[in-house]
């Protein structure tokens, strides 16, 4: 891949394969509630966690390539499915519960358009621009 930080575009899905990805996302989020439905946990946990992964944004305060790192880190599903793996081996349904969230708020996000960051900057992703520029 081009070096993004040498000022090239950055690559982004486009088209149907962009909607597809967006509607993955959504049905991911809606998989991701369900489920969390099922461990009986509280809802006021769902409520309390739902936004924790976007704390990573404060890698951005250390740079844009810092920021995209922290924030992919926890915006990829490979994490929760971890958490869920453990979850399940162990029989606990509180860390499923919070894996549920987890994997809801990375749905939302795909679903919403907020795609895996560059390093060029916050409104790069891999699910095309975002923000005020991204017209």
């Amino acid at each position: 891949m081009a070096d993004i930080a040498q000022g090239e575009v950055a690559p982004g899905v486009a088209g149907g394969p962009r909607l597809l990805l967006r509607l993955e996302g959504l049905t991911l989020f809606l998989g991701a509630i369900a489920a969390f439905a099922m461990t009986q946990q509280p809802w006021w946990l769902f409520a309390l966690l739902i936004l924790v992964p976007d704390l990573s944004m404060l890698g951005y305060l250390a740079g844009s390539r810092v920021g995209a790192v922290a924030y992919n880190a926890v915006h990829v599903t490979t994490g929760p499915i971890v958490l869920t793996v453990i979850g399940l081996m162990d029989g606990d349904l509180r860390v499923l519960g919070v894996a549920m969230i987890w994997l809801a708020h990375v749905g939302i996000d795909r679903a919403l358009g907020y795609g895996l960051k560059y390093g060029r900057g916050f409104g790069f992703t891999h699910l095309g621009r975002i923000g005020k520029s991204a017209a």
